[in-house]
């Protein structure tokens, strides 16, 4: 029965996506209404709780649950990112190999960043294809072709990853997720796809030259597997059978390959040929039976290939007498390269359905936004060049009394346009209206302001934070520095900032212009009979009405009104204007892969403004000449009032009034725009602050599981090793000066005569005998004890420690007594003149003395038995501590390791670093 290898699954938590996603949903497109999305969000929350649960269970249902999470992922790259500077949610995944305790393993790795995430299901994905190819039915030929199709799949899965996680995760990735890993668990996956294909063709009886091929690849990939298994960065990571499985098959399919090209040589009538390739068969499926031990699965073909070469000699030596060939003067077998990576489809799941389609991506959200803004700049630039050019004619006609000194050629008391424009200026509120929008205005500038000012300071006590953080802890506070994650915040900040200065401006503006005429206006808004006799009496020049000048100036003002007019219009389609960007960035999005905004949005502007640019300028230029006719035509009209002096006083009133009433227009227009544009600011600058003190708490968050991350760590972390002990405090057999024999006696009670009980305390106990576990059989000393029983004077290591205890705090210049004695200095230790232990060791204290065995030593790591000879291990039945790098081979007894079968012997005793089983290839070596 086939033995594939299946890759375990990468563990996770469970995170709430609903309230993130919908914040930044509200937040960003301004006009989608976050309720539509509750369905979708809660939808795709659960997807990702499902995706936790269902990847246990091996079957493709449950597969199919992990492409439609992944499929989603990508789908809302573009429109809902991810990230620690937008959407910030905290995947946290454990290491695939990471056993872990009771309480959970210790790689782990925590990354706000929807890549991470996906990097980490595709991972699953390819895992869970491993492990449902390695359970399905291979004797049925539905079961290999799904085996060979998750295989190959799972192969181009962890090859793309290979690719692609550097970039992904920005941070040092667990041990599963490092390239050299990746390219490993890649190899064993188009090895097993090759295997299983090989399998499949011996189950069909295909044609012996063939399977011989396929067996052949198969023994190369599985070659080329183990190479990368056994690099030094991931070589302790894999579970403890892997590489002996891979070894194993790496042999058992060469020599597998051997026999089925001896089938071939059978075929041909050179059966010298036939019997080399089959002892060589023999040979390589013994070298895989020796690296595979207990899970060795080629027994069948091991006994298939004897019977073979049996028969084939026996022919020989009494029919045949062919002379047997040396091994490398045969011919290559040669490759079947069948398996391949497959490429990793979009969308993997069939059913996957977009849960955010009607949420355009970022990217054209994006473009549309800032073709709005270009937009915007045109409209105002145009409308402007318009305003100034009315506010221009308004100011000329003013100046010159006009249209009020022709209507006051009639004698009225108040020419009518002036009357108009009074009554207009009363419907529209007056003074009053104007007074209550300019108290307003403050209110509103204020509050922005200190939205800004909070949020802009939030900003900086977090970054503030983060930095004495860094400070303290230096390399080891690892997360990202608040500077890298709030400059996109700051930026917009001081967007607002500069906007907000700008206004300021703008209403200091507005300000002084009410002030220069808030008397014409508050005359202008008072009834018909105040406003006609604050006025100076009417001239005497009713003999003009009908002469020349006074015609054509009408003429010249009726013009005037007709531009006026026809700048409404043109206002109004600057304005209005219609584009459908939407279809043109997504069509560059799916053809490009990226907005070229300015271009198109250029193009597209220039098309749709260039004829309303032409009217507008065209205005412009009919006015300058309209204004020059009007100021000829003034100075003739002029020179015919001259002779009435009369009328001066009223004439300069009416122009005030006049120049009055477009101010009041200009100042009611500008005052609702600076009311509206505060008012409209003020949900942006909300969004930004929602938007920081959304960043702020989730750094604190993020900062208060790494400060308790950093804190269990410090807890955790391994006192130093104590300092090596002092030659005069060894054990028995090792050499003293004279200096150090004479500190020894003075520290170190001799077992001849009684250690002096402290003061207050109880006698002191004679010392315990001798045991007979310290002695051989027959009375002589342990091996362990050789150098005692050559001292007989000197305290055995059963009987004195060899560590020495501390110092007595309590009673200076003597030791402090062992836990459990009298005068220990541990705590819960019993003192006083009445104490016993609970616990007697001593002989006549009632219980007996244990049985320790030879070279009992209680501070050695194996179980306390000492390493007393080279037989230790053999003798006590403990192992030899296990050194770094080294593997589990070879048996005990064994020396060294048989040499790859048909090759140059290899040196005997321990194998070469990096390749630890028998026969594996070393670096450089091309075997067939």
């Amino acid at each position: 029965m086939a033995s594939f290898i299946s890759v375990p699954l990468k563990k996770t938590y469970e995170v709430d996506l609903v309230k993130p996603l919908r914040t930044f949903i509200q937040n960003t497109f301004s006009q989608a209404n976050p309720d539509d999305y509750n369905q979708a969000l809660a939808d795709f929350n659960k997807l990702r709780n499902t995706t936790v649960v269902k990847s246990v269970d091996k079957h493709e249902s449950a597969l199919d649950v992990l492409y439609r999470y992944y499929d989603q992922l990508v789908a809302i790259e573009n429109k809902l990112p991810i990230a620690e500077n937008q959407i910030r949610v905290q995947f946290k995944w454990r290491d695939a190999f990471d056993e872990g305790s009771f309480l959970g393993g210790k790689r782990n790795l925590a990354i706000a960043s929807g890549a991470y995430e996906k990097v980490c299901m595709l991972f699953n994905i390819a895992s869970l294809q491993s492990q449902i190819a390695a359970i399905q039915n291979h004797e049925s030929n539905d079961g290999m072709k799904l085996t060979v199709k998750f295989f190959q799949q799972a192969c181009g899965i962890y090859g793309h990853l290979k690719d692609i996680v550097l970039s992904h995760v920005q941070q040092d990735p667990t041990p599963d997720l490092n390239p050299d890993t990746l390219s490993a668990l890649s190899a064993i996956m188009l090895a097993q796809a090759q295997e299983s294909i090989y399998r499949k063709a011996t189950q069909d009886k295909m044609k012996e030259g063939t399977i011989a091929k396929l067996a052949y690849q198969t023994s190369e990939l599985y070659a080329d597997a183990m190479k990368l298994m056994q690099l030094g960065s991931i070589r302790d990571l894999w579970p403890k059978e892997w590489l002996p499985i891979v070894g194993m098959k790496q042999a058992a399919f060469h020599g597998m390959a051997e026999f089925y090209q001896s089938c071939v040589a059978q075929q041909a009538k050179t059966y010298g040929e036939e019997i080399a390739r089959l002892q060589h068969a023999q040979e390589l499926l013994n070298a895989s039976q020796s690296r595979g031990g207990a899970i060795f699965t080629f027994r069948q073909e091991q006994g298939r290939v004897q019977r073979a070469l049996e028969q084939a000699k026996k022919d020989n030596d009494f029919i045949y007498h062919d002379k047997i060939p040396d091994l490398k003067s045969l011919p290559s077998i040669g490759k079947a390269v069948v398996a391949k990576p497959a490429p990793l489809p979009q969308p993997m799941s069939s059913r996957f359905s977009d849960l955010f389609e009607k949420i355009v991506p970022l990217p054209v959200h994006e473009a549309l936004t800032a073709f709005e803004n270009r937009k915007s700049q045109i409209v105002a630039m145009e409308s402007g060049r318009l305003r100034e050019a009315t506010q221009l004619i308004n100011s000329v006609l003013a100046s010159l009394n006009l249209p009020a000194a022709l209507e006051d050629l009639a004698g009225e008391r108040v020419p009518q346009s002036l009357m108009d424009k009074a009554g207009q200026i009363q419907e529209l509120g007056g003074l009053a209206k104007i007074d209550q929008l300019m108290s307003d205005l403050p209110d509103l500038l204020n509050r922005n302001r200190e939205i800004l000012t909070e949020s802009m300071k939030a900003l900086d006590d977090e970054e503030r934070s983060d930095q004495q953080l860094k400070e303290q802890f230096k390399e080891r506070w690892s997360r990202t520095a608040s500077s890298a994650l709030t400059r996109p915040m700051r930026d917009e900040a001081n967007k607002y900032k500069s906007i907000l200065d700008t206004a300021i401006q703008a209403d200091h503006i507005v300000k002084e212009k009410y002030n220069t005429h808030k008397n014409a206006i508050a005359l202008l808004s008072k009834p018909k009979a105040e406003l006609e006799s604050t006025l100076p009496a009417a001239s005497a020049a009713a003999s003009l009405q009908g002469s020349d000048v006074v015609k054509r100036l009408r003429e010249l003002i009726e013009q005037v009104n007709t531009i006026k007019a026809e700048r409404d219009v043109i206002e109004s389609e600057v304005k209005d204007a219609k584009f459908d960007m939407s279809a043109k960035f997504f069509a560059a999005l799916a053809q490009d892969g990226i907005i070229n905004e300015e271009a198109i949005s250029a193009s597209e502007l220039e098309r749709q403004y260039s004829p309303l640019r032409e009217q507008v300028s065209d205005s412009i230029h009919r006015q300058e000449i309209v204004l020059s006719q009007i100021q000829n035509a003034n100075t003739e009209f002029c020179t015919a009032k001259s002779s009435n002096q009369t009328g001066v006083q009223r004439e300069t009133m009416l122009k005030d009034l006049a120049a009055g009433f477009d101010s009041f227009m200009e100042l009611k227009a500008n005052l609702e725009e600076g009311t509206k544009f505060y008012n409209d600011l003020t949900p942006l600058l909300v969004r930004l602050q929602t938007k920081i003190n959304d960043f702020c708490f989730a750094r604190k968050t993020e900062k208060d599981e790494l400060m308790a991350d950093l804190q269990k760590a410090i807890v955790n972390t391994p006192s130093q090793a104590p300092p090596v002990a002092p030659r005069y405090q060894g054990g028995p057999g090792q050499q003293s000066t004279p200096a150090t024999t004479a500190v020894s006696e003075a520290t170190t009670p001799d077992a001849s005569r009684p250690t002096p009980a402290p003061r207050g305390g109880p006698p002191p106990r004679p010392p315990p005998p001798t045991t007979s576990a310290a002695l051989a059989p027959g009375g002589a000393p342990a091996a362990g004890n050789a150098a005692s029983a050559s001292a007989p004077q000197a305290p055995t290591a059963a009987a004195t420690p060899s560590l020495p205890y501390a110092m007595n705090p309590g009673q200076p210049g003597q030791m402090q007594a062992p836990y459990g004695q009298p005068g220990g200095g541990y705590p819960g230790a019993a003192t006083g003149p009445g104490w016993q232990p609970p616990y007697p060791s001593y002989p006549g204290q009632g219980y007996p003395t244990p049985q320790m065995p030879a070279g009992y030593n209680p501070y050695n790591p194996y179980m306390g038995y000492q390493q007393t000879g080279p037989g230790y291990p053999a003798q006590h039945g403990y192992p030899p501590q296990q050194q770094p790098g080294q593997g589990p081979y070879p048996p005990q007894g064994q020396q060294g390791y048989p040499p790859y079968p048909g090759y140059p012997p290899q040196q005997q005793g321990p194998p070469q670093a990096g390749y630890p089983y028998p026969g594996y290839p070393q670096q450089g070596q091309q075997y067939r």
